[in-house]
């Protein structure tokens, strides 16, 4: 179980460039849920999940997971709990290891490391039946070099690592948004198919309406670092990209309405 309690965090506090980036947040996950965080650019959707992972301590509030409080923990330690695969499909592996040595270091998190060790027979074996599930015929190139491959099959392959362990909790940040259509449906289907199979609790961010309406059993909407709305239960069940839009533009012709009065009032008193 996740629960945030009552997050928040500001950035350049004090200065022009202050940014109250999470305010007052707090959502729980029940063990096997999926959930979708959806909003605008700067909403705070990204920042949320960065929290979670330990990119940075919040100003307040509480994070547990799995019974841990882990709100003050680094983001070293709480990556044995956490599995993360990030947007760019350049990020979270080494580029100039083998798709062996990357998915071995996955395998082995948390053990004493050795490639001696590590990369035996029989993890090899293990290695290509869990790369042949990928479909993308990358059982027979283990030697090669994992920067060496298109962005569709490296993010594929560090999906398969985040999930190797099956971790406390997955996050997701946008990792279909820097691939083209194809890829991003390969990498999709599969990650639909590993949370479901697993039963991975699952935080995933994403700016696609499709992707948030067919996947995940609960959607949240966040504007300015707070949670604005939240789709779960039956209001989950029946909600379509449609309505998701519908909800996007009611947000922004009230902050034009918003914009006016405040230029209004400043006239006003001036």
């Amino acid at each position: 179980m996740l629960e945030i309690t009552n997050i928040s965090k500001t950035f350049h506090p004090g200065s022009v460039n202050e940014v109250f980036a999470l305010q007052n947040v707090s959502v729980t996950l029940n063990d096997g849920d999926f959930l979708i965080i959806i909003g605008t650019n700067g909403s705070g959707k990204s920042t949320l999940l960065n929290a979670v992972a330990g990119s940075f301590i919040t100003d307040s509030g509480k994070i547990s997971l799995s019974g841990h409080d882990i709100t003050k923990w680094p983001e070293h330690k709480r990556a044995s709990l956490i599995g993360r695969v990030f947007q760019n499909p350049f990020s979270g592996t080494a580029p100039t290891m083998t798709i062996a040595e990357n998915l071995s270091l996955a395998a082995k998190r948390g053990k004493p490391r050795g490639f001696n060790w590590a990369l035996d027979k029989q993890l090899q074996s293990e290695l290509r039946d869990r790369i042949r599930t990928l479909n993308m015929g990358l059982e027979d190139r283990l030697g090669n070099a994992i920067g060496s491959l298109s962005g569709g099959q490296r993010q594929a392959l560090t999906l398969l690592m985040a999930s190797w362990l099956k971790p406390d909790l997955l996050l997701l940040d946008e990792h279909t948004a820097a691939l083209d259509p194809k890829s991003a449906d390969q990498v999709i289907r599969l990650t639909k198919e590993i949370i479901e199979r697993d039963r991975l609790t699952t935080l995933m961010v994403t700016h696609s309406m499709q992707q948030a309406v067919h996947l995940g059993n609960r959607i949240i909407m966040m504007h300015k670092g707070q949670i604005i709305h939240d789709y779960k239960g039956s209001t989950r069940q029946g909600v379509r990209s449609e309505d998701l839009l519908h909800r996007f533009e009611e947000v922004r012709r009230r902050e034009q309405v918003d914009v006016r009065v405040a230029e209004l009032l400043q006239r006003m008193y001036v």
